[in-house]
């Protein structure tokens, strides 16, 4: 087994991406706070130059409700994340009828209307993070989880790791059948 690479500093330096293939990021829709939108705004925040890449690669979006915002994080995840975010996404959509998307925190979030936000995925230098605000209560439990996580469980899927699509599939039904997260 090949040994890891040793983090420098450089790899804490800060990287862009161009924008410009996916420039039309939302405005956000005006909502309650923490609530998913009713409708996915579009609108021209085409303003948009390069995406920062914070520490890890995790894109830097602006906070907002709606579809487009959440394909500006996805084109925005560098190398193979990227094809993973695509995949959770259409999952995601294909599974979950209705699904409102928001980005929040520097994260695509997923929720149901009335309900609050049941996941959400992040980018880290090795791996994406597909958190379950309620994962406690699904079945079986998600794999990542802490005495102090609560009721968030979580998976950590690595480049190479097979994406075992009907255990994420469940995962993701009962999440969002159920009462989701409201920050």
């Amino acid at each position: 087994m090949a040994a890891e690479p040793k983090a420098t500093s450089a790899a804490h330096e800060e990287e862009t991406v161009d924008t410009e293939a996916f420039k039309a990021p939302a405005k956000a829709a005006v909502v309650p706070k923490g609530r998913p939108a009713k409708k996915a705004k579009t609108a021209g925040a085409g303003e948009a130059g390069p995406v920062k890449l914070l520490a890890g690669g995790n894109p830097q979006i602006a906070k907002a409700d709606g579809d487009a915002p959440v394909q500006a994080y996805i084109a925005a995840m560098p190398g193979w994340k990227r094809d993973l975010g695509q995949r959770l996404d259409a999952l995601i959509v294909r599974n979950v009828p209705g699904v409102q998307k928001a980005v929040k925190w520097n994260s695509p979030f997923y929720g149901i209307e009335g309900q609050g936000w049941f996941l959400s995925f992040h980018v880290f230098t090795h791996y994406v993070k597909l958190s379950f605000f309620r994962g406690a209560s699904l079945r079986p439990l998600p794999p990542g989880g802490t005495e102090r996580s609560k009721d968030a469980r979580w998976i950590d899927i690595r480049e190479g790791d097979p994406l075992d699509e009907a255990q994420i599939t469940a995962w993701v039904k009962q999440a969002a059948a159920a009462p989701g997260w409201i920050p």
